[in-house]
């Protein structure tokens, strides 16, 4: 089993995103997801070696999920194994964004393991989404995530999603300390009114790169803008796209901006004190990978490399 500085442990939710169908809205179509799956999928295609540290179960969902990330190059050495069904979420989207119902409770997809052992052996430990404060998992993910921050590049998205299982407050609390251990932190603006809902999300931001991070903010069709601790925030637009599918887009984000640093050593030598241009195509980048996942169906971006 290998790792090395280049490569991404990715620990987290894979499920099965149920999507009304575009020809018929009453029939849904089963595809892979999770935004750490999707992460550990766009990292592999983006050429970034990737493991996925999350569990798989024991039925046909658990096979597709599988045979998804085993196509992108993903290494599933680590992912735990359990005979209990895959969780669901059942998207509905909507002129605000996609929203969601979990099917969550006694599945194998929050049957995961504490991975600290091994975090450093990898470059970088990505973390986030609902196995961050869906229990059992969550505790696993909160001590892996510790180790992390000391022995490897820790990087964090939130990605607050809410649902009647959920306990808000709880939930926001183990979010809010994982961005506190975090050397990346990638948040949507409406991540950001979650879990710090006093303070705006631009204040918030120069908070936490203030306190030595890097942090980047996306504000969908309105760009991105990247904050570090020594310099002023750097904003690209986002790229130009008829939208066909905005599932997804938000994680082909977050892989383009963690592979990007991986790929010139920046996560190590100092993502928060990352010059001006640096950032700018950096975040140039992660909106290629997104708009091409916005662009089509699917959530697989299609930016296959960094040229």
């Amino acid at each position: 089993m290998t790792g090395g500085p280049g490569a991404v442990l990715v620990m987290g939710e894979a499920l099965i995103d149920l999507v009304p169908s575009a020809q018929e809205p009453r029939t849904h179509l089963a595809q892979p997801g999770g935004a750490p799956a999707n992460v550990a999928a766009g990292l592999a295609g983006l050429g970034t070696p990737s493991w996925y540290a999350g569990a798989l179960g024991g039925d046909g969902f658990a096979r597709t999920i599988e045979e998804r990330l085993v196509s992108a190059g993903v290494e599933l050495g680590l992912c735990a194994r359990s005979p209990l069904p895959t969780a669901l979420a059942v998207a509905d989207p909507g002129p605000e964004g996609t929203g969601y119902h979990f099917h969550l409770q006694d599945t194998a997809t929050f049957r995961i393991q504490d991975r600290s052992s091994e975090v450093g052996r990898f470059g970088a430990v990505y973390v986030g989404g609902l196995a961050a404060v869906v229990e059992p998992a969550a505790e696993a993910v909160a001590a892996t995530a510790r180790a992390g921050a000391g022995e490897s590049v820790l990087v964090v998205d939130p990605n607050v999603r809410e649902d009647r299982t959920i306990d808000p407050e709880t939930a926001a609390e183990r979010l809010r300390e994982l961005c506190a251990l975090a050397h990346v932190v990638k948040a949507s603006d409406e991540d950001l009114v979650h879990l710090w809902p006093d303070t705006d999300p631009d204040e918030t931001c120069r908070i936490l790169a203030g306190e030595g991070r890097l942090v980047v903010l996306t504000r969908g069709a309105r760009g991105s803008t990247a904050y570090t601790r020594t310099g002023e925030p750097v904003s690209v637009p986002a790229v130009p796209v008829d939208v066909v599918n905005t599932i997804g887009a938000g994680d082909a984000f977050m892989a383009g901006v963690l592979s990007w640093l991986v790929g010139i050593g920046a996560h190590r030598s100092g993502a928060s004190t990352l010059p001006r241009e640096r950032a700018e195509a950096m975040l140039r980048f992660a909106s290629q990978v997104a708009a091409s996942v916005v662009a089509r169906s699917g959530t697989e971006p299609s930016v296959l490399n960094q040229a």
